[in-house]
């Protein structure tokens, strides 16, 4: 599942990685799987583990700002040196570069991959409830392509923990640590002012196919 793939936007990683860490999701609603983004504005501290915290040694822990309408969420990193923001409706995304004041903007021509919200290529099984970081949510068995998960999720469609495995078969986990339901301003979804965008680097003609979502 997207949930645990790889922390690239934990730093100022090179914009393939980054990249290929980000799919699009749909916000809807049913009986047979969880909300699948949120309805309100929602800021959450995760504490995330993969493979690379636990060489670290300790978990890494990562803010992301939810909007209400459930089209543009934001990752800071845990150093504040690197943001993440994406944009569902025009399938962008924006790589923030603090200390540099840079920041450029894709658009993925596989679409976006977020670790922060489910979708519906999974399968989805009850699994009674739960309360993460003072909150109640329910849990949920998940089945994707490449293994199982659980994830437990609240009735307005926030993920406050999870864990198995991603759509990439990588192993890892996420933990609400705290959860603020507070109105977000708009400016948080957009670079600082006084930062320059910088252009992806053009992929070269005789380049194959395969390298044109991965500007270096």
């Amino acid at each position: 599942m997207t949930v645990f793939t790889r922390p690239v936007f934990l730093s100022a990683a090179p914009i393939g990685l980054l990249v290929a860490g980000l799919s699009v999701m749909t916000p809807a609603h049913a009986d047979d799987h969880p909300r699948l983004t949120p309805t309100r504005d929602v800021t959450v501290v995760y504490e995330l583990s993969t493979l690379s915290s636990a060489t670290k040694g300790h978990p890494e822990s990562v803010k992301v700002a939810f909007s209400g309408a459930g089209d543009l969420l934001r990752i800071d990193s845990q150093d504040g040196n690197g943001v993440t923001i994406l944009d569902r409706p025009a399938q962008q995304v924006t790589l923030v570069m603090m200390k540099q004041q840079l920041y450029t903007r894709l658009h993925p021509s596989h679409g976006l991959h977020n670790p922060f919200m489910l979708d519906l290529d999974m399968q989805y099984t009850p699994a009674g409830h739960d309360t993460v970081a003072g909150v109640a949510c329910d849990r949920w068995t998940i089945q994707s392509s490449h293994g199982k998960a659980s994830a437990c999720v609240t009735p307005d469609g926030v993920i406050l923990a999870e864990n198995g495995v991603d759509a990439d078969g990588v192993e890892g986990s996420i933990k609400a640590l705290s959860v603020s339901y507070q109105d977000i301003p708009s400016s948080t979804f957009e670079p600082p002012a006084g930062f320059h965008m910088l252009e992806p680097k053009m992929r070269p003609a005789h380049q194959s196919q395969a390298g044109s979502a991965t500007p270096s």
